[in-house]
């Protein structure tokens, strides 16, 4: 941050970082009071005759407050919504003075190009998107954690590779690149290449790195509703397509999930995606259809499945599933009975056992605690 202040004049700094995070904010402001004894901060230093101030500045936890304008007024201490632009934050960004804002991935790219110079660091990647990229691998994947890898490389040497494949006994499905508002990728397009253009094309974003690798216990329509729900919570509601949009997309998959989906909701879904991309003012609602619009582009079956056939493939959404026992297989062992909270199982030992559809919460624990496969899932 200090080269970036130096090539550009800027005198003041400032690190943004959410209240979440005490840990991070504590050894920032830590280094900042070593960078100051060291007379790397403040006034003429180490004698350049350049001055800046770097200071930490903790918002309140708010996705929106990703987009730059609405960071901008969160750190005004004023609410962390955005506004139209221009004028762009480099015309007048915080308090009015022309401002730059990079993510902290960005500025930890710099020192090491003035150190091995622009040349290796294009050389790293692809034409269009140079470097490396740091990944947040988690889901239903062997390996998990963060991996920084150079742009270009395919989702398949990122789930196989490096992520170690399906956990035992399961098939990889899809993944979710971008965070929250990314798009889902099924496994089939796995050869596609991690940079910006491919997964935009994809139908997906990179945004904060986020990979969610799904198996095929996962119900895509699900997925959609869960992001949104989430996307509902952090709208800011100043503008009415994202205000709007999202929960209408939200109720029409709420209604989907729980068998009262029609045929014209997938074609309402889809124009209502589009309108809340392209009208949203910033990129939380710009981006928030993302997860639904992709799932439906990618595993369209599944949601004609929970709307024709009343059944969820992946056995998820609640409403649409049932647990029966099958009394040829079941060999009465009460394993069953013991793990059902609402004592819905009824049934002899050494006999088979029974289930109670009235009482039946739908939890799966009878069926996940059955050992000899005699209780199904229809």
């Amino acid at each position: 941050m200090l080269i970036g202040g130096y090539a550009i004049g800027a005198t003041q700094a400032i690190i943004y970082c959410r209240a979440e995070y005490p840990i991070a904010v504590r050894n920032a402001m830590r280094a900042i009071e070593q960078a100051e004894e060291r007379g790397f901060l403040g006034q003429n230093i180490l004698g350049s005759g350049f001055d800046c101030e770097l200071t930490v500045r903790t918002g309140a936890g708010a996705f929106v407050c990703g987009e730059e304008t609405a960071l901008i007024a969160s750190l005004e201490d004023r609410m962390g919504t955005p506004r139209p632009r221009p004028p762009f934050p480099a015309q007048s960004g915080v308090w009015g003075n022309p401002t730059n804002i990079n993510n902290v991935e960005t500025w930890a790219n710099v020192p090491l190009v003035i150190r091995r110079g622009a040349d290796w660091y294009a050389s790293l990647g692809t034409e269009k998107s140079k470097g490396t990229k740091i990944f947040s691998l988690v889901g239903e994947v062997r390996n998990t954690g963060l991996v920084e890898v150079p742009m270009g490389m395919t989702l398949r040497e990122l789930v196989f590779e490096i992520g170690g494949g399906a956990l035992p006994g399961r098939q990889v499905k899809a993944v979710q690149s971008g965070g929250p508002s990314g798009g889902c990728i099924p496994a089939r397009l796995f050869d596609l290449p991690v940079d910006y253009e491919s997964l935009t094309q994809a139908g997906a974003i990179m945004g904060s790195g986020g990979l969610i690798v799904m198996d095929d216990q996962t119900c895509m329509v699900d997925v959609a509703k869960y992001f949104l729900a989430f996307l509902r919570e952090e709208s800011c509601g100043k503008c009415v397509p994202c205000r709007e949009g999202i929960p209408r997309m939200l109720g029409i998959l709420a209604d989907i999930t729980e068998g009262r989906g029609k045929e014209s909701d997938l074609e309402l879904l889809g124009k209502l995606g589009r309108m809340t991309k392209s009208a949203s003012l910033c990129g939380l609602g710009q981006t928030a259809p993302n997860p639904l619009l992709s799932s439906l582009r990618y595993f369209r079956d599944e949601y004609e499945a929970h709307i024709r056939d009343h059944r969820c493939p992946a056995g998820v959404c609640r409403a649409l599933i049932q647990y029966e026992i099958d009394p040829e297989t079941c060999n009465g062992c009460g394993l069953c009975m013991e793990e059902c909270p609402q004592g819905a199982i009824s049934g002899e030992r050494k006999q088979p056992h029974q289930i109670d559809q009235d009482k039946c919460i739908k939890c799966g624990l009878c069926f996940d605690a059955c050992r000899f496969g005699a209780i199904v899932r229809a």
